[in-house]
């Protein structure tokens, strides 16, 4: 099997490379090709990649290159962790929102918006040519943010595509941890959208645990989560850290206005991870990379990569999938995140029983949100990105919308060809 990684020169890559070496049983790669058109990036984590490899016994090839045609061809899934623009696009999504009082993230909001309208022309590009390169039945697993929207512009279009984000294989980490099991002792009943989800039940053995999870460690989650644990017993659901931003937006926003961008901190992370990387003597992952974000994510990579390319029966995993029915009160192309049984054939999500008003509502004003942000995205066109701002549950005021574009815009018109005309 050969394994592409575009994006390869990311610091997160030797994460998913340490949880490939120690899977050899579930998935079989024999070689892993990172692409990425930063050389001086790419050298250091490819050769510390392979150092990883070797240290850990694993017989899989690293090799590297600038090259999406040549580092995707014969591939039998092509992983995507791209950021159009770098830290420093990341930067002004964070920060640009703020002139208005909104919240500044870089997958929720104005911010997300921005790296929406960066990136999906990119992805489309590149799955274009994967297409041409490695043919029609490549599989496509997209980590690149805003998932939900990147991976409804590749369906869209027509590619073999899953999106794959780590907050619920977080989840079901922290509370395996805290009930002393497995982690695949637990099943979660998480639904909503890509940085938009709640778990409403905690699985073990058939019974819910839930309501005695909540009891026992509402506490311990809350620090996780950034909301109060009396919030979370009253709901009787634990909404994922992005929640925060919805249900505290206001103090969220105070709380930016006075420390520095997550931007500074991860590109201070980053600097210190090459350099580690960059030290022959270092053969496993370092602590530090810890800091950086997107934790499981190698282990939530490499499970889904196993069942797409397997011939094993279907196995769970929660995925940014076409909803297709499963929360009747969504269109059916727009892309949920929920527990799917994923094969060589794709993924398709589980049954979900009804979602409560409290989230439904937010759910679909989100998913309206996202089908003009896509819009927006694909056509270009300033007017387009204020209609996405209106329609944001976060924003919709037309004053704030209009401002908060031509903010945008202009933060972003070295990055948008159609903003340059």
């Amino acid at each position: 099997m050969k394994l592409t990684v575009v994006g390869g020169g990311s610091t997160y890559t030797p994460e998913l490379v340490d949880g490939i070496a120690g899977r050899r049983t579930s998935l079989e790669v024999d070689e892993i090709v990172l692409v990425d058109p930063d050389a001086h990036r790419l050298s250091i984590v490819g050769e510390f990649s392979r150092r990883l490899l070797a240290h850990a016994g694993h017989p899989a090839k690293v090799r590297t290159t600038s090259s999406l045609e040549e580092g995707v061809e014969g591939a039998s899934a092509v992983l995507l962790q791209l950021r159009v623009g770098g830290q420093q696009a990341r930067r002004s999504d964070e920060t640009f929102p703020l002139v208005c009082d909104c919240v500044g993230q870089e997958t929720t909001g104005a911010g997300g918006l921005a790296k929406a309208l960066r990136t999906v022309p990119v992805v489309l590009d590149i799955a274009e040519r994967v297409r041409a390169i490695a043919g029609e039945d490549t599989w496509i697993v997209n980590f690149t943010n805003p998932v939900g929207i990147v991976t409804r512009a590749l369906l869209q279009a027509g590619h073999r595509a899953v999106g794959l984000c780590n907050v619920a294989i977080t989840f079901q980490r922290w509370t395996s941890a805290l009930l002393g099991l497995r982690p695949e002792q637990v099943r979660l009943d998480h639904v909503g959208l890509n940085h938009l989800t709640w778990e409403r039940g905690v699985h073990v053995d058939g019974k819910d645990v839930l309501p005695q999870l909540l009891a026992d460690h509402a506490e311990g989650l809350a620090e996780h989560i950034g909301l109060p644990a009396s919030l979370m017993r009253r709901l009787g659901v634990v909404p994922s850290y992005y929640l925060k931003y919805f249900y505290g937006h206001d103090e969220v926003v105070a709380k930016q206005r006075k420390e520095k961008p997550r931007a500074d901190v991860v590109s201070e992370v980053e600097s210190q991870l090459l350099d580690i990387y960059a030290d022959p003597s270092v053969v496993t992952k370092p602590e530090q990379l810890s800091k950086r974000g997107g934790a499981y994510y190698s282990e939530a990579a490499v499970q889904l990569v196993h069942s797409l390319t397997s011939r094993a029966a279907g196995e769970e995993h929660v995925v940014n999938v076409r909803n297709g029915g499963t929360l009747p009160f969504l269109p059916d192309d727009a892309v949920i995140e929920v527990p799917s049984i994923v094969d060589s054939a794709g993924a398709k999500p589980l049954p979900v029983r009804p979602v409560e008003p409290a989230y439904a509502g937010l759910i679909a004003h989100v998913t309206g949100y996202e089908y003009l942000a896509l819009e927006a995205a694909v056509h270009g066109g300033r007017d387009r990105v204020a209609d996405a701002l209106l329609a944001h549950p976060l924003i919709g005021q037309h004053a704030i919308a209009d401002r908060l574009a031509d903010e945008l815009v202009a933060q972003n018109k070295d990055l948008l060809p159609w903003a340059k005309a």
